[in-house]
């Protein structure tokens, strides 16, 4: 095991807990790579939220999760599960990007894609489409 495996224990740990299949963990280049399949967002979920028990802020260079949801299609209902304020839109998928909608809390959105792991392709209920953080949605 390596520096980072050890450091992440508790991610891959999650993982494995979570039941994500075809799991892969590879230390490469002072970067550990975490892939595999959820079969719900619950799954992707307790990957993240055990890397945020590590980095409350999510800001590690030295960890990339990329935990894909299957099953779910384009054209999907998920449900916004912001703690308590409407979900930012975004132009691009990054927070530095531009807001060009809102999603509100507790409210439906339509997936259009899952981009990457941490951000999807939504369209909201004025059919704004723009990239919603995926730990924000629920299916």
């Amino acid at each position: 095991m390596g520096i980072l495996q050890d450091k992440y224990a508790g991610v891959v740990s999650a993982a494995q807990g979570a039941g994500i299949s075809e799991l892969q963990v590879i230390e490469q280049d002072g970067i550990l790579y975490i892939s595999g399949n959820a079969s719900d967002t619950a799954g992707k979920d307790a990957v993240w939220n055990a890397l945020g028990a590590i980095d409350a802020s999510y800001s590690a260079s030295d960890i990339n999760i990329n935990v894909q949801v299957v099953g779910l299609v384009a054209g999907a209902a998920l449900k916004v599960i912001t703690e308590s304020s409407n979900l930012n839109l975004r132009q691009e998928p990054s927070t530095e990007a531009a807001v060009v909608g809102k999603a509100a809390h507790n409210g439906q959105v339509t997936l259009v894609e899952q981009t990457n792991s941490e951000w999807w392709k939504v369209k909201n209920e004025d059919g704004v489409e723009g990239y919603a953080y995926s730990r924000y949605l629920q299916a």
